[in-house]
């Protein structure tokens, strides 16, 4: 399971409109009252940080929203050319990755503005899948603005809040379906969510030793601090490279590994057992099933295994911890690419 969590204080939506527009007065007086109100930014721009749970402007995709029935919304956003860490593959291709992270923002923005999630609550993730077409994510001169279309279903409603529900989603641009995908979710109260963690919570801001990487060229990257990938006892076993001080994997203080991290590290084992390292993961399924601890070893281990489409490639990638299964993650790419190039260009990484 991944846990996408908020710890800011909790704030009324009701400043949030039907029509995804946020109630700029409201915010800052709430911002005002807790001794945070910023100088010199647009409210509405802090307000969407928090709702995504991005603390960093760079690192937020979701720009708003809109109500078309009770249980289905049009969510807006916009990826970037360049990040820092979703970099463009071999310079030809949008990382694949960025679906699911608009997928993960998108969840939880709604969860706050459309559902009255609390801030202080913690949301799970359970599973998380998509599949996308590779021509669709060819870089170009026009702007990268993606429209989700969501439905929930399944949801179980709590005293205060949904407790649980399953998420569908289509992602499109430029009048073409980019991806399709969905996951699982659910809620737990900050006192539920304590108990869950029994005292873990110890571990956030406690010094993690930061292991070696293996070569950034083998997992598609160009800078070793994006390698989160150690060496192992043998081939295609690896140890998570846990650095908390990563600006994207590590955005604000966890007490556990992020999600983000565990499906980058899939995707890098993916890469690393790849013939010519060439992976371009454009369709992934994942479990999430434990809570995996920052201040104990976790292994990765990867396999190749028959695709779907005999043109294609697919991966199995497995990680434990304690000895007990933790994450599973099976990704699957269109095959050889003419003109590939990796690692990925300095400076995209």
């Amino acid at each position: 399971m991944v846990q996408l969590t908020s710890r800011s204080a909790s704030v009324s939506v009701d400043g949030i409109d039907g029509a995804g527009r946020i109630g700029a007065a409201e915010f800052a007086e709430y911002l005002e009252a807790e001794g945070t109100a910023p100088t010199g930014r647009r409210p509405e721009g802090d307000f969407l940080r928090r709702l995504v749970h991005r603390p960093d402007a760079e690192d937020v995709f979701a720009t708003g929203w809109t109500r078309q029935t009770e249980t289905q919304f049009s969510v807006s956003a916009r990826w970037p050319q360049t990040h820092r860490f979703f970099a463009p593959v071999s310079g030809r291709h949008q990382d694949p990755l960025l679906i699911a992270e608009t997928m993960r923002q998108t969840t939880m923005l709604l969860g706050h503005a459309a559902f009255g999630m609390p801030f202080e609550n913690q949301f799970v993730m359970w599973e998380l899948a998509y599949v996308c077409e590779p021509g669709q994510l060819l870089l170009g001169e026009a702007p990268w603005d993606i429209t989700v279309d969501v439905s929930c279903s399944r949801i179980r409603r709590g005293r205060r809040h949904i407790g649980s529900m399953h998420v569908e989603l289509l992602l499109h641009r430029l009048g073409a379906v980019l991806a399709s995908g969905g996951g699982r979710i659910s809620c737990a109260s900050a006192e539920a969510y304590q108990k869950l963690r029994n005292g873990r919570r110890y571990v956030i801001g406690a010094p993690i030793p930061l292991l070696p990487a293996v070569a950034p060229a083998e997992v598609g990257r160009a800078d070793e601090r994006d390698v989160v990938l150690a060496p192992g006892p043998r081939r295609g076993v690896w140890q998570l490279r846990i650095d908390t001080g990563h600006p994207t994997l590590f955005a604000r203080p966890n007490d556990h590994v992020p999600g983000i991290l565990l499906l980058e590290a899939a995707r890098q084992a993916a890469v690393a057992v790849t013939p010519g390292h060439d992976f371009l993961p454009v369709s992934v399924r994942t479990d999430f099933l434990q809570y995996v601890e920052l201040d104990r070893p976790c292994w990765i281990e990867a396999r190749t295994v028959p695709a779907g489409d005999p043109a294609a490639s697919a991966v199995r990638v497995s990680a434990t911890q304690d000895d007990r299964p933790v994450f599973a993650c099976t990704l699957e790419s269109p095959g050889p690419r003419p003109g590939a190039a990796h690692p990925r260009q300095a400076g995209q990484s």
